[in-house]
């Protein structure tokens, strides 16, 4: 019986899942793995002149959204309820506050220089809009290390709960796996699926793979675990070959640390600006200039006869004002927008309350420290797995070999391990603990926390939408008359910049077309009644 390439990908999946099926597809010329250049919106020039549009959100999807219509000379007007551009994305520093829904606040109080990503963190390489920003924009990026073989996996069922490093844990499990698979093909279990001589290249396939030795044996690698570096003189490289067993790899049950990287939007290259996430935000925002407008939360969007009508209040005194326009857009979270009397028909209004009911409430904990895991750990960026707790550790890609760092002790949902029914303090404990068994001895190093769960933070409630209906998306990417709708949700790009980007996009060619038609079937009516 022959061997198709669907048997082999769909063996693939089931042995590796998800990632491993995605990743071979990919190899094989099945999937793009290039970044798509971000396509200009097709309206010409001047398209926009005297349309009046007002934009609700000054994150990612609203800032793109006024930056595009301002380019096709749209009278623009952007609502941020912060003081600041960049919604979810931003890069705090000392002097900054995080503030919640509850009136809790943290001050920042960091060394001068050092920031974290509250948000977004990560540009990959194949999200072309954002990074064909970066180009226009001229915001300068350098690397975000996204994976290191240096880094540790840890579980307390192998190794004595201390952990392995990720080079350790991966290349025993290529070769424990192609030391079995090299032992099925001798056995002859392969033999309907493979050729003589493809039995015989696929076993020197196994032998580079996984690193086996002249019996098709695995012992340990240099690629694995090296014990002692080689030098001058008679030091040579010693080579552990006390390797984890295929029962002791079971049971770590590493297989999704170990394959995080190979998802395709986490490959590598990846990126960050230099001096934060939010230098974006900024950069988009001073583009606009007086279009933004800050300190200014919704409170109504109505529709009117001539398009819409938004109330908003300005400044600490929360004086209302109105604003009248053709056309508005709504970039604002969908746990935001839910709050706000809107003038939504019933799916609309549905679809929001849904969607803002299912955001996920991602978290992150960073402190300061000195840098250890560099100078004792040889970890330079990347992610360190923890089976349980506060995880994964992150470690930073900015100022490498500087004294001092932010290290991020736990980013995942606060409802993992119910993580949300524990105190602040009891959050730093656990977070503390996570960094204390990877790195035993370094949890005292740790300093001026910062617990920041997206779903407290004043104007995010939540870090992106959950499982959305297909029935809810297909509602939320029309408009509702004259108001349209932008942001990461209403993309199939859910939590990054690069949805949110393409949906502001995709609104302003929404208009344009309609404005287009608006105009076309003007004339046809001057024509006719000529």
């Amino acid at each position: 019986m022959g061997f198709t390439r669907r048997d082999f990908l769909m063996r693939v999946g089931q042995a590796g899942g998800y990632s491993a099926a995605f990743t071979t597809m990919q190899s094989l010329g099945l999937l793009p793995m290039k970044a798509e250049a971000a396509t200009a919106i097709a309206a010409a020039p001047g398209t926009g002149k005297g349309v009046k549009i007002v934009v609700l959100g000054g994150g990612v999807g609203g800032l793109m959204t006024a930056y595009e219509a301002k380019k096709l000379g749209y009278d623009v007007t952007l609502l941020e309820a912060r003081h600041r551009p960049g919604g979810r994305a931003w890069s705090a520093r000392n002097g900054d506050v995080v503030e919640f829904v509850d009136g809790t606040k943290q001050p920042i109080t960091w060394s001068e220089g050092l920031y974290q990503n509250m948000g977004p963190a990560r540009l990959p390489s194949v999200h072309g809009t954002m990074l064909g920003l970066c180009r226009e924009l001229k915001v300068p990026l350098e690397v975000e290390v996204n994976t290191s073989r240096s880094t540790l996996l840890q579980n307390d069922k192998v190794n004595d709960g201390k952990p392995v490093q990720q080079r350790k844990a991966i290349n025993d499990t290529r070769g424990q796996i192609s030391e079995l698979l090299s032992k099925a093909i001798s056995g002859g279990a392969l033999d309907q699926e493979l050729s003589a001589e493809d039995k015989q290249r696929m076993v020197e396939v196994l032998k580079v793979y996984g690193s086996l030795d002249k019996d098709n044996k695995y012992k340990g690698s240099d690629r694995s675990q090296v014990l002692r570096y080689p030098g001058a003189g008679p030091q040579t490289m010693l080579v552990d070959t006390n390797t984890l067993g295929v029962h002791e790899l079971l049971d770590a049950n590493f297989w999704n640390a170990e394959l995080y990287e190979e998802a395709w939007d986490w490959q590598a290259t990846m990126f960050q600006p230099v001096n934060g996430m939010q230098q974006i935000s900024i950069a988009l925002a001073r583009s606009l200039g007086p279009i933004v407008n800050y300190d200014c939360p919704v409170t109504e969007i109505a529709k009117t006869s001539k398009g819409v009508r938004i109330t908003y209040t300005k400044g600490e005194n929360g004086t209302p004002k109105t604003i009248e326009a053709d056309y508005a857009v709504c970039a604002m979270p969908l746990t935001i927008l839910k709050k706000i009397k809107a003038d939504l028909d019933p799916a609309h209004r549905g679809a929001v309350d849904r969607g803002g009911s299912s955001y996920r409430g991602s978290f992150k904990i960073p402190w300061e420290s000195r840098r250890f895991w560099e100078t004792d750990y040889n970890i330079y960026g990347g992610l360190s797995f923890l089976a349980k707790g506060p995880s994964p550790i992150w470690y930073p890609s900015a100022s490498m070999f500087s004294d001092r760092g932010i290290v991020v002790s736990g980013y995942m949902d606060e409802a993992v391990g119910d993580f949300d029914k524990l105190s602040m303090q009891e959050k730093f404990e656990a977070s503390r603990a996570s960094i204390e068994k990877l790195h035993p001895g370094h949890g005292k190093e740790l300093e001026k926390p910062i617990f920041v769960g997206w779903k407290h933070i004043k104007w995010n409630e939540g870090s992106w939408i959950g499982s959305t209906p297909q029935a809810d998306y297909d509602i939320i990417t029309q408009p509702d008359g004259p108001i349209y709708f932008a942001g990461d949700h209403t993309s199939h790009v859910v939590g990054w910049q690069e949805g949110a980007a393409l949906s502001g996009k995709r609104a302003i060619q929404m208009i344009s077309d309609k404005v287009k038609m608006a105009r076309l079937e003007g004339k046809h009516r001057d024509t006719v009644s000529a």
